[in-house]
């Protein structure tokens, strides 16, 4: 029998490998790409997603040429407008005045490089809509500084769930992993679990 393959997560993201182990995958190794995320001239949030997903996996696939390297990318936006990776608390309230009282997406590309330069990605998009946020609901929110470094200045598993009218999607995607479609792009690139 061939040795399992090695798995390596691109991403210094814990919430995407808590997600992992919630379906018994346990990476061999963790290294994350350090690439510019920028959004590019008329680039749609589909494209940023798929785009930076992608070269996370071939950065890191160029690392680890014997392993299947797993990749992901989670972009929230509204209309054609890219929400910002929150850096800051003005950030942070910038983007929950955006999204009270509305809809948004969520797009999160997964991405696997496999042995022998195999590539394939799948674009993951949910919908998420927000109840009106009182000043209170917004100023708690800063003030705790979870959405700090979160797409779209929240996270969906924590307190901003109590936020969340309607999800229509993959709520692992919106989490910042599509568990499903990560599970059949290493299965059908061959990936055999221990």
């Amino acid at each position: 029998m061939p040795p399992t393959p090695r798995l390596v997560l691109a991403s210094a993201s814990p919430r995407r490998l808590e997600l992992l182990r919630q379906i018994a995958l346990e990476p061999d190794a963790i290294d994350a790409a350090d690439l510019d995320e920028s959004p590019r001239r008329d680039e749609t949030p589909r494209q940023l997603a798929v785009r930076l997903a992608s070269a996370k996996a071939v950065a890191v696939g160029a690392r680890h040429a014997d392993a299947f390297v797993l990749a992901a990318d989670t972009v929230v936006a509204v209309g054609r407008r890219v929400l910002p990776k929150a850096e800051s608390e003005d950030e942070v309230r910038a983007c929950l005045h955006l999204l009270s009282g509305r809809g948004h997406r969520v797009l999160t590309a997964v991405a696997v490089s496999a042995p022998n330069d195999r590539r394939a990605v799948r674009l993951v998009e949910s919908r998420v809509r927000f109840k009106n946020l009182s000043h209170d609901d917004a100023e708690t929110y800063v003030r705790s500084r979870e959405g700090l470094g979160k797409a779209g200045g929240y996270a969906v598993q924590g307190r901003a769930g109590a936020f969340v009218t309607s999800l229509h999607g993959s709520y692992s995607g919106v989490v910042g992993l599509p568990l499903y479609e990560t599970d059949c792009l290493l299965t059908g690139l061959g990936f055999r679990r221990p």
